[in-house]
C-alpha cells in the first residue's frame, strides 16, 4: 500500500485571514506528477485535518503510522515535503523527516 500524504486546505489552513500561509496546492501536485510520486505517496488535498491551532497541518499515513506536521509557513516546507515523498518513492519505504521538518512534528492529542 502506498504512503498517503494529506495536506489541509481547510477552514484555517491556507488562510491568510487566519495568520496561515496559502497552500501552494498546484505546486505541489506539479511537483507529484513531474517527480511521477503518485504510486509512491498519493497526495490528497484535504479539508479541516485539525488541530487548526497549528495551522498548516498536514500527515503523512504510511506502513509505521502516522506523522503530522503544522507550522508549514514557507514555501521551502512544501518544498520539503516534495524532497521527503522523493525519498520515500526512491526506497520504498518511510524515511526521516528532513531536517528542516523536524521542528514541525507534533503528535495530536
Amino acid at each position: 500500500m502506498p504512503a498517503q500524504l494529506y495536506v489541509c486546505d481547510g477552514c484555517c489552513c491556507g488562510h491568510n485571514s487566519k495568520g496561515n500561509m496559502e497552500v501552494p496546492i498546484e505546486a505541489l501536485k506539479d511537483a507529484w506528477r513531474e517527480h511521477q510520486l503518485s504510486d509512491a505517496v498519493k497526495l490528497n488535498i484535504s479539508t479541516c485535518l485539525g488541530p487548526c491551532s497549528r495551522g498548516n497541518v498536514t500527515m503523512l499515513n504510511h506502513e509505521e503510522g502516522r506523522t503530522w506536521l503544522g507550522n508549514l509557513r514557507t514555501a521551502e516546507h512544501y518544498e520539503a515535503l516534495v524532497e521527503w515523498a522523493q525519498h520515500i518513492a526512491a526506497d520504498g519505504s518511510s524515511q526521516a523527516l528532513p531536517p528542516l521538518l523536524q521542528g514541525l512534528h507534533f503528535v495530536p492529542t
